[in-house]
């Protein structure tokens, strides 16, 4: 079993930047493949970003947030720059220690463990 904490959320100007972190305990985290999603207000779950190998990242965030992990850490981190008001909503973090094709990590449904998520909130 893994253990997944987020933190790091938190409100922001739009403009701003936040680091958010995602914490696993339980296991030897550094083969994992680990996702970020969100959950806007009233909207669906949506992949953000992913990294095991390699990292991909959803349209509306490529080029202004960053997915990386420390090992030693057991951490996975997703460092948000220029955040935007529609970048508000519930950030959550997820693993999987299955390979699948990376066009399947962007899915909720290859995640085994999910954290409880972090509220971000950016004001305009």
């Amino acid at each position: 079993q893994v253990q997944l904490v987020e933190s790091g959320g938190g409100l922001v100007q739009a403009g701003g930047s936040l680091r958010l972190s995602c914490a696993a305990s339980g296991r030897t985290f550094s083969s994992y493949a680990v996702g970020w999603f969100r959950q806007p207000p009233g909207k669906e779950r949506e992949f953000v970003a992913f990294i095991r190998w390699s990292t991909s990242y959803a349209d509306s965030v490529k080029g202004r947030f960053t997915i990386s992990r420390d090992n030693a850490k057991n951490t996975v981190y997703l460092q948000m720059n220029s955040l935007k008001p529609e970048d508000t909503a519930v950030y959550y973090c997820a693993a999987t220690n299955i390979y699948y094709s990376i066009s399947e990590y962007s899915r909720g449904r290859a995640y085994d463990y999910w954290g409880q998520g972090t509220q971000v909130t950016v004001s305009s």
